[in-house]
């Protein structure tokens, strides 16, 4: 289990990773060193596995994403979502249930790199099957 302080402290990550010890300390009314030892902690602990970049302004809106269902053989479950990590425009893979295996979040600068890119995973090896939507409009992200 984790503290309050420490969600708060996610909180404050999750809103700007960036931020400064200082302002995190600040915002939390503690010490830089309690600051800095919490964030270690929270790594060390694996609570904080890393940090990203959320893409934001005009590039942000000229993305195509798409969700793509994907139906996997059962035996070459680990040798698809490998495969499918060392897809650049893959940024988030789920393992789901029901009909299909895998939800892949797949995000290209145009529709023609999106198509490629999904006719990249449709010939994966222990890929079934593929089931897209683009996503048209995005009304909210948390």
């Amino acid at each position: 289990m984790i503290s309050s302080q420490d969600q708060k402290l996610l909180g404050l990550l999750r809103q700007n990773a960036r931020a400064s010890v200082t302002d995190l300390a600040r915002a939390l009314h503690v010490s830089r060193s309690t600051v800095q030892n919490r964030i270690r902690r929270l790594e060390n602990n694996g609570v904080i596995r890393g940090y990203s970049v959320q893409l934001g302004g005009e590039f942000a809106a000229s993305q195509v994403e798409a969700h793509v269902s994907i139906k996997v053989v059962q035996k070459l479950t680990n040798r698809t979502n490998t495969a499918l990590e060392g897809l650049s425009q893959v940024s988030q893979l789920f393992s789901v249930s029901g009909e299909y295996d895998l939800i892949a979040i797949v995000q290209a600068q145009s529709l023609e790199e999106l198509s490629a890119v999904l006719d990249a995973i449709g010939n994966l090896e222990g890929v079934e099957r593929t089931n897209s939507a683009v996503v048209l409009e995005t009304r909210f992200r948390r």
